[in-house]
């Protein structure tokens, strides 16, 4: 097992329960020894102009998988995980029903991280994008706001 601490889901309810996730229906639905999943609802919240799942919002979910996958690695006392860099290929178009997106690891390191999230449709299983981002593992009190 990769992360600092056996985590359950019910630890990553108040993670899921703030911020953007609360507003497109967001859910953390699996914790494996090395992975993390979520799913995402293609609805009105998540669909683009043209009726499919936005683009942005496939980012969202491995965003999200992704960095609470990191975070869940570290020493939350200690350290923060902020992603740096998100790429994604949407391979297939969804219209409805729901995604699931797949974190594991690429690379787990003391300073960075690369997380992958394979996206698929719920009704058929198949791809619908394939996401990579990377992570910086800082120290608490890094972050702050910047004055410009």
């Amino acid at each position: 097992m990769i992360w600092f601490k056996s985590y359950t889901l019910s630890d990553l309810k108040g993670l899921r329960d703030t911020g953007m996730g609360t507003h497109i229906g967001f859910d953390f639905t699996k914790i494996g020894e090395n992975f993390l999943e979520g799913t995402l609802p293609v609805d009105e919240r998540t669909r683009q102009p043209f009726g499919i799942l936005h683009g942005g919002a496939s980012c969202v979910l491995s965003e999200t998988l992704g960095s609470v996958a990191a975070w869940m690695t570290i020493d939350p006392d200690k350290y923060r995980a902020v992603g740096i860099e998100i790429n994604a290929n949407h391979i297939r178009a969804v219209t409805q029903g729901t995604v699931t997106g797949h974190a594991s690891p690429i690379h787990v390191g003391r300073r960075t991280q690369v997380w992958q999230t394979d996206i698929t449709e719920d009704v058929t299983g198949k791809r619908v994008c394939l996401s990579r981002l990377t992570i910086a593992i800082i120290e608490q009190g890094t972050l702050s706001a910047q004055k410009d």
